[in-house]
């Protein structure tokens, strides 16, 4: 199958491990009563918020083959549930999900342009999960997860460097070029 070639098993662990956050944020969503201690009250208590938290997570699977549409993707995910179900908690599932995305997008992703598109989609997700998250009340929270973000970026890039990957290695293979 197509889909999963180039999925490593520490793939599947990450996956399951953020999609395990999703849920237990989603069910937490769900299951709150009125007086949830968080800094702003809930709009939606819908169990619609587990599956679509899940499909958030599910891109770090495929963040070896693509890192920036899988970020992309879990942006744009996080992004339409926030008209959806308005003032919830995403970031105790989304912001690690970020910061998984920025190492992925270091290690990764080719060159400067998928660099720069990827570390885009990092920052917009962490902004889309943070605009009306009930737990830590907006954006503030960008002042802590933009660092850990860039931090983990910045490992993704030394061991990408140490791996001897390089950001400009060239997709044609030796038979293809001509001296």
């Amino acid at each position: 199958m197509d889909i999963v070639k180039g999925i490593r098993p520490m793939d599947y662990v990450l996956t399951a491990v953020m999609v395990a956050l999703a849920v237990v944020i989603g069910l937490e969503n769900v299951t709150a009563g009125a007086a949830a201690d968080v800094a702003h009250p809930l709009d939606s208590h819908s169990a619609l918020i587990v599956p679509v938290f899940v499909v958030a997570a599910l891109p770090i699977l495929w963040r070896r083959r693509s890192p920036v549409a899988a970020t992309t993707v879990s942006f744009l995910v996080v992004a339409a549930s926030v008209p959806a179900f308005g003032w919830i908690t995403r970031c105790g599932f989304a912001l690690p999900l970020s910061v998984a995305m920025a190492y992925a997008v270091a290690r990764f992703s080719g060159g400067r342009p998928q660099q720069l598109a990827g570390l885009g989609a990092v920052l917009a997700l962490q902004v889309a999960t943070l605009v009306k998250d009930s737990s830590t009340g907006g954006l503030g929270a960008l002042a802590l997860s933009v660092p850990v973000a860039a931090a983990c970026y910045g490992v993704g890039l030394l061991v990408r460097m140490r791996t001897g990957e390089h950001a400009e290695t060239s997709t044609l293979d030796a038979e293809h070029v001509h001296a």
